[in-house]
């Protein structure tokens, strides 16, 4: 099938790794030109080399900026102007128990994973509509429906993308521009499976049995009972990002293996 991306200027933030280096190779595997942001000059590039190796002749660059703060966001508004598709994955998450997660964790949680999509939305969309076609994707998580007990700082930012992305939806209708949000569940990327080898490590036990202690405690309701991989999640947000997915606005998609328990 025919994504229509060809030619198309597509920005991923947080895109050196996991879901958000997967959505840059979907998309340029599609004939989008990319651009990505990291933290790290050195992450940048060697992002940009694997994807040179994995799409070649793909069109792509990016820019090293903390695109949680003003000054980041600048950066990149600089070295790219204007974007015809706008992919806010950038995004943390951390476990902390409810009443020690500390004033500067809320804040800065919220500043990393809402405003940042915020800025990044309010600088780029309105020169979509008036372009007449557009497309932004705000990476949520069944954790904005299911606030995990273990980190409900993090789920409180994942349920604001929902409604952010709903809102900007509706102040963009009849533009041609379209405004969704992606709900992955638990996705192995380099950093969960780091983070779960670590665990296991600790724990005494080998990481295939941490994985089923955690399907088992904390995401019981899960259909797939596994990891998704980035590029299912990928697969999904591509299409969202494409010419495919015209009627598709205001909307929550869900690839998060059906942990949430609803039909909607």
């Amino acid at each position: 099938m025919d994504m229509g991306l060809t030619g198309r200027r597509a920005l991923i933030t947080g895109a050196t790794a996991g879901i958000g280096y997967a959505i840059a190779q979907g998309l340029a595997a599609e004939g989008a030109r990319v651009w990505i942001t990291g933290r790290s000059q050195a992450g940048v590039e060697a992002a940009l080399a694997r994807l040179a190796a994995a799409v070649p002749g793909c069109e792509a660059g990016g820019t090293a900026a903390d695109c949680a703060t003003e000054a980041g966001a600048a950066a990149v508004f600089a070295a790219l102007p204007e974007a015809d598709i706008l992919v806010n994955n950038l995004g943390v998450y951390g476990r902390a128990a409810a009443f020690e997660i500390t004033d500067a964790q809320w804040q800065s949680m919220f500043d990393t994973n809402v405003m940042s999509g915020v800025r990044f939305t309010r600088h780029y969309a309105p020169a979509m509509a008036r372009r007449g076609w557009g497309r932004v994707v705000f990476v949520s998580s069944e954790s904005g429906l299911n606030i995990p007990r273990e980190m409900i700082h993090y789920g409180m930012t994942k349920a604001a993308q929902l409604a952010i992305s709903r809102g900007f939806a509706i102040e963009l209708a009849g533009t041609g521009v379209t405004v969704n949000a992606l709900l992955p569940g638990p996705t192995r990327t380099e950093n969960t499976e780091r983070l779960r080898a670590e665990r296991a490590l600790a724990a005494g036990i080998s990481v295939a049995e941490l994985e089923t202690q955690f399907f088992r405690q904390y995401r019981p309701s899960s259909l797939l009972s596994r990891f998704t991989s980035a590029r299912e999640v990928a697969d999904a947000a591509v299409y969202l990002c494409s010419e495919r997915a015209s009627a598709t606005t205001g909307s929550a998609m869900r690839a998060e293996g059906g942990i949430v328990n609803q039909i909607m």
